[in-house]
């Protein structure tokens, strides 16, 4: 199965304004929606999501009818003192990716590793019901009084 990355509609725009210096109105917390990748290996989907900088602790994920989701908090404070001045930035952020799984899974079984950036959930393939055979079925005309 193929697939195909996503991508925001407005992503081309949004980096345009982003490399101007203008400050953003209303100011909010910064939403990022991180990249995933959804694949099928052996008897598991795996799903592949990109969560540099966010600490993995502050991670949640959670597996309901076939539905993925992964939500992550981050927080950077960053000080820096140079000659003549002193800053201090504070940031936060929130990112909450769902998405829908390509195969019944079992939830329940489900696994998720965080290493170098990177958070691996591997689910387990349900097994398909034995599949039943096709059955014919008759169709019966009526007949309409005139």
């Amino acid at each position: 199965m193929a697939l195909i990355p996503y991508r925001p509609p407005f992503k081309d725009l949004e980096d345009w304004f982003e490399d101007w210096d203008f400050p953003r109105f209303p100011i909010t917390p910064v939403i990022k929606e991180p990249r995933m990748d959804i694949y099928e290996e052996g008897n598991n989907v795996v799903a592949e999501i990109e969560t540099s900088g966010i600490d993995p602790t502050k991670l949640e994920v959670s597996i309901k009818n076939n539905i993925l989701r992964v939500e992550g908090k981050e927080e950077e404070k960053k000080e820096e003192k140079k000659r003549g001045y002193y800053q201090k930035e504070i940031r936060r952020g929130y990112f909450k990716r769902i998405a829908s799984l390509p195969v019944e899974v079992l939830g329940d079984k489900a696994e998720a590793v965080c290493e170098d950036g990177i958070l691996k959930v591997m689910i387990p393939k349900a097994r398909p019901a034995a599949e039943k055979p096709e059955k014919k079925i008759e169709v019966k005309v009526k007949k309409t009084k005139k």
